[in-house]
């Protein structure tokens, strides 16, 4: 059994399923993120794991340990919450040790404790403060220090993120990062950015109307969705809609021009819906070995370091990025160009 093991997890109010039939295993010391859109389920599922929301099926384990029945405090879960949950009246410090004091913890004990979350989160000088005295992204790392300070088995994060601007963003997701690998313990990481989930985990967890859509790693889910769902929410993402002419070397019809794609995951002929990210695209003349389509130009966007373009097949349109190129000449509107990627770019999609 892995260390936190959800089986068949499950989430009703009322009439209304929010969460269903939830399979997930995390092993000890991974960081995972439950990736997707607001209302998708994923801050549901993880108040149930914390135990401030009971499952209506299923069952939840943690270290070997059936949880789904104990109440929040029995069992050993850190909670950081987006909007830092600090109390106003109570000093840095005395905020770190709030758990410890419900605990009952000794006095040197606790006062130890809280010198070392202090020191690892970089904030000693910051102990007699009051939250109110700190920016945001040292509120966050209190939260922080407090959710760690009791030494729990599992840390959940719910968009711990979302209310800082973007430059402190990415400076504390590194920090959250770094301390996870630091202190080993396995982390679950709540967000709707799929930037952060890229970026930090070691697998994601994508959730759509209240199921997981996939699970992998950050790299299997950009270069290999499964779903349009998830192919259109992680990175952008061009559809093309095609008809299978020959499934033995997977060649398909894309607005009566023929491509191949080098793995098709389904049998027989038919409508297939296959995915192209834009930086697979490039402009070439047509290549042996390589796929290529002839497109009219739509428009092209100036963006500085990158130019931006869209052309049109006949009913598909194509996005894709050129890096600018002081020496190179850009198409203009209306003109025919070959637009050239592998067949390996090329992917098959499940329906959602």
């Amino acid at each position: 059994m892995a260390f936190l093991d959800i089986a068949h997890v499950g989430k009703t109010f009322g009439a209304a399923s929010v969460v269903n039939d939830v399979n997930l295993a995390i092993e000890k010391g991974e960081f995972v993120t439950l990736l997707g859109p607001s209302g998708c389920g994923k801050t549901t599922l993880l108040r149930m794991i914390a135990g401030f929301e009971s499952a209506s099926s299923g069952s939840i384990h943690i270290d070997g340990h059936d949880v789904t029945l104990q109440r929040a405090r029995q069992r050993r879960v850190g909670m950081v919450f987006q909007s830092y949950a600090l109390f106003p009246t109570m000093t840095v410090a005395d905020n770190i040790a709030y758990g410890l004091k419900i605990a009952r913890e000794p006095k040197s004990a606790i006062a130890e404790r809280v010198e070392q979350m202090m020191k690892l989160i970089r904030l000693s000088q910051h102990a007699q403060h009051y939250p109110w005295q700190l920016s945001g992204g040292q509120q966050q790392r209190v939260a922080l220090a407090r959710a760690l300070a009791s030494s729990p088995r599992l840390l959940l994060l719910d968009e711990p993120l979302s209310a800082l601007d973007a430059k402190i963003r990415v400076a504390l997701r590194d920090e959250i990062r770094a301390l996870q690998r630091k202190l080993g313990i396995t982390t679950l990481f709540v967000t709707h950015d799929q930037e952060e989930a890229l970026s930090l985990s070691d697998r994601v967890v994508v959730m759509n109307e209240g199921r997981i859509e996939q699970v992998g790693t950050p790299f299997e889910i950009y270069n290999f969705p499964r779903t349009r769902f998830v192919a259109s929410f992680v990175g952008t993402l061009n559809i093309l809609n095609s008809r299978v002419l020959d499934e033995a070397s997977g060649l398909v019809e894309v607005d009566g021009q023929t491509v191949t794609v080098a793995r098709l995951r389904r049998s027989g002929h038919g409508e297939r819906t296959l995915a192209l990210r834009p930086e697979a695209v490039v402009l070439e003349s047509p290549l042996a070995g390589r796929n290529s389509l002839m497109a009219t130009i739509e428009e092209v966007n100036f963006l500085g370091s990158v130019v931006r373009l869209r052309a049109r097949l006949q009913e598909t349109v194509l996005s894709f990025d050129i890096f600018n190129d002081p020496g190179q000449t850009l198409p203009q509107r209306g003109s025919r160009v070959a637009l050239g990627f592998s067949h390996d770019n090329l992917l098959e999609l499940e329906a959602s």
